[in-house]
């Protein structure tokens, strides 16, 4: 978590340290590391209690091409002012994004709604896990509020995993975009949802509100869930893919890979094809980087050569669009991916038409 105070995650040992990178511009020479010491405290542990035990896996040095900027543009700072007034939870802070400088700097943020506790426990996930706190029926207004005021064109909305809540969370997410849509009725709104895993009738609820984007990550090859993300099972969430479209063709689908985790080439070559099976219209492919020593480590740095020929991959597997590159996330220029998605739809479908008529 790159913006809570220690006095919410108990930590009692926090180092910061401020490097001065060689041959780079005055402006970006500063990069923060922030040390956390798990060994240390028996607090700490209440974090990732399910993880406190386990051996401790060496942060690899990162490579020259996985660089960001600490924050500190003035519009970074209103926008996390504006989280704080509103009481609103962010994925961007929970999870440790890379992108948060630039994003908040742009005003987009994504908001990570029904709370910061997640029922899961995935081996590469920093956000907190545990016993979730009740629902709050005023977050879809708070968010809605912070949409309208940030002014955002396309607003990406997430949760934690609720399992256990009867439809584990669906009928907040379309509360969230019912009040988005009356606060702010030209925003689109892309929802990146759990997998609703012996859920039934949540998927349906959530379609019915009828998000523009509807994203739910699979993150990694099937045969690295055990280890990575053991709560979960890969077909459902391809079946969760393939469901939206059944459901109503019209919303957009799109899911996302970590890399660096051990997967191989062939392995990602069969993802794609799961996925265009299940008509998934935007693919998203960036680096996994390690939160702390407690989570699973990095099997390798994919250089960013590899990114380009996975999107490459992908793009002749008939994607509609492809966000790939070492940085990319779920909600990483979203808006402008966005905007280039539904372009290519319609290119698409002018393109059909066009073939039609000369057909007849």
């Amino acid at each position: 978590m790159l913006d809570a105070q220690p006095s919410q995650l108990h930590f009692s040992s926090i180092k910061i340290h401020k490097v001065r990178m060689p041959c780079v511009s005055q402006e970006a020479s500063m990069s923060t590391r922030v040390v956390i010491d798990h060994r240390k405290s028996s607090e700490v542990t209440l974090r990732h209690p399910e993880k406190a035990h386990r051996p401790d896996n060496p942060i690899a040095r990162k490579p020259d091409w996985i660089r960001v900027k600490a924050p500190g543009h003035p519009v970074y700072h209103e926008t996390r002012k504006l989280m704080r007034d509103n009481r609103l939870v962010t994925v961007c802070e929970e999870a440790a994004c890379p992108n948060v400088g630039e994003c908040w700097s742009q005003r987009h943020a994504t908001m990570m709604i029904m709370g910061e506790i997640c029922t899961r426990a995935c081996a590469f996930c920093n956000v907190t896990t545990g016993m979730p706190n009740p629902l709050d029926e005023d977050e879809p207004r708070r968010v809605a509020d912070a949409v309208k005021t940030l002014g955002l064109r396309h607003v990406v909305i997430t949760s934690v995993d609720r399992d256990d809540l009867p439809d584990g969370g669906a009928k907040h997410f379309a509360h969230v975009i019912a009040a988005i849509r009356a606060a702010s009725p030209e925003t689109t709104i892309e929802i990146l949802t759990p997998d609703f895993l012996r859920k039934p009738g949540a998927l349906e609820i959530v379609v019915e509100a009828r998000p523009d984007v509807f994203n739910h990550n699979i993150e990694t090859v099937p045969r690295l869930y055990p280890g990575i993300r053991p709560g979960a099972r890969y077909y459902q969430s391809v079946r969760l893919l393939d469901r939206v479209k059944q459901l109503d063709p019209s919303i957009f689908t799109k899911s996302g890979l970590m890399l660096g985790l051990g997967e191989e080439k062939m392995e990602l070559a069969q993802v794609m094809d799961d996925f265009r099976i299940a008509d998934v219209d935007f693919l998203t492919l960036g680096q996994y980087l390690q939160p702390t020593v407690k989570h699973a480590a990095v099997d390798r740095f994919v250089t960013p050569e590899e990114f380009k020929e996975y999107a490459a991959m992908a793009r002749a597997k008939g994607f509609l669009q492809v966000s790939s590159s070492p940085l990319t996330r779920s909600s990483y220029h979203a808006d402008s991916d966005f905007a280039a998605l539904r372009a290519a739809r319609e290119a698409q479908l002018a393109a059909k038409g066009q073939n039609t008529t000369e057909r007849n």
